[in-house]
């Protein structure tokens, strides 16, 4: 007999459903450690290999390139073919480039290993937003999808802590033969974790006959939501603003508060890992609210991204020492409350058959926009002006992020409506 989402919404049951999530999150937790642990290295880079600050930024930058042209070819096999053999590989790959970046002998060798990570990272985020959608019953969707995101801060909090503590013990290229062991394990036990069957993809007509998806039919599942469309490109804006904070963050509190790098890192990581808070508490809130408001998926960013510009602006135009980083702690907390709800609006209003590909598209519209860009944009403006000129940007650009999620919200529940019911079938 096959085994089918039970009433509760759980197609396994809820104590495996937990043990792979836990896998996915460790997974995404060095996802993220592996591409920023470079950040709060710069200053020891830029001295042995004699480069300037926006060639630190393309450090970062690299990484984000490769996901953008690979993401959504990569999403394809995550939907046609399997998500747990794909993302097993993948994990596996960037965990060797890592590696490999400690063998490097210059910049352009550094750069090179740095694009091979985003090559291996490219598909993990719309494979396992999928398979958390899989997992979960919809009205606990965003709160799992709040916790799976929490490890975004958490891996790119412990990178910055761990890159500025060993390059000034052990050098820094230490630091990346370090972090890459324990991802390839956990790469592993990864490609014996169970699946749900590939989606068929059909949809109904308006006498309940099944048909086929064409190319055109896939195209129209995602061009004519606009809800998903103003989330792809608020999402972007917040995340051009997170990736600044974390690439130029450390090297904001060396200059502006004049601390060694090493204490730098600890402060920056400390703002970022906030939202370890933040993610998931976004999450329960959004969940707790669409109880009685529909379309929270997507007000709660915007009113969470607004905040977050507020704060933002305060600590960096009008508050100074002790209040000032209490400021940016509380950013910190905010900044991730949004991606809850607007990662499950993804896979809300979308066919079943096309979740990853769904996520593919907000991946490479984020980086595209905001994670590949942001590192070289704050960069070159630091070079030309200072790192206080450079962040004084943000908060419009958060003003910006708000105001599409709000946008997205007005056309949620028209579009979730149209959505395909199909039930999972586990292998």
């Amino acid at each position: 007999m096959k085994k089918t989402e039970d009433r509760t919404g759980y197609l396994f049951s809820r104590r495996y459903s937990n043990y792979v999530f836990m896998l996915l999150f460790l997974l995404y937790m060095f996802d993220y450690l592996d591409r920023t642990i470079v950040t709060s290295m710069f200053t020891s880079i830029e001295k042995d290999y004699g480069i300037s600050h926006m060639q630190s930024g393309l450090l970062v930058s690299a990484v984000y390139w490769m996901i953008v042209i690979l993401t959504f070819p990569v999403s394809i096999l995550v939907d046609r073919w399997s998500r747990t053999k794909t993302i097993g590989v993948m994990a596996m790959m960037w965990s060797i480039a890592t590696a490999l970046c400690a063998l490097t002998g210059n910049f352009v060798q550094l750069f090179m290993a740095r694009m091979l990570i985003g090559v291996g990272e490219a598909g993990y985020a719309p494979g396992g937003s999928a398979m958390i959608s899989g997992l979960y019953p919809i009205d606990r969707r965003a709160r799992m999808m709040g916790i799976w995101n929490a490890s975004i801060p958490l891996g790119s909090a412990i990178g910055v802590l761990l890159g500025g503590v060993i390059a000034v013990e052990l050098g820094w290229k230490h630091a990346f033969g370090i972090v890459a062991i324990p991802g390839m394990i956990i790469a592993i036990l990864f490609l014996f974790v169970k699946d749900y069957k590939t989606v068929d993809l059909s949809f109904f007509d308006k006498n309940s006959n099944r048909i086929k998806m064409e190319k055109k039919d896939m195209i129209k599942e995602f061009i004519s939501k606009p809800s998903v469309l103003y989330t792809y490109f608020g999402m972007a804006a917040v995340v051009f603003v997170t990736t600044s904070m974390l690439t130029w963050l450390p090297t904001y509190f060396e200059k502006m508060r004049n601390v060694p790098q090493e204490t730098a890192g600890k402060m920056a990581s400390s703002v970022m890992v906030l939202a370890l808070v933040g993610a998931p508490l976004g999450g329960y809130l959004t969940d707790r609210w669409r109880k009685t408001k529909e379309n929270a998926r997507l007000m709660f960013p915007a009113l969470s991204t607004l905040l977050t510009s507020i704060v933002l602006f305060m600590a960096l135009t009008l508050l100074k020492g002790t209040i000032q980083y209490i400021a940016f702690l509380t950013f910190g907390v905010l900044i991730m409350s949004f991606i809850s709800g607007a990662a499950s609006v993804t896979q809300d209003v979308i066919h079943p058959g096309l979740r990853a590909t769904s996520y593919a598209i907000a991946v490479v519209v984020q980086n595209l926009l905001g994670a590949s860009t942001a590192p070289v944009v704050m960069g070159k403006i630091y070079d030309l002006t200072n790192i206080q000129t450079a962040l004084s940007i943000l908060p419009v650009i958060l003003f910006i992020g708000a105001l599409l999620f709000w946008l997205g919200s007005r056309h949620y529940v028209k579009d979730l409506g149209q959505v395909v019911q199909i039930h999972l079938e586990a292998e």
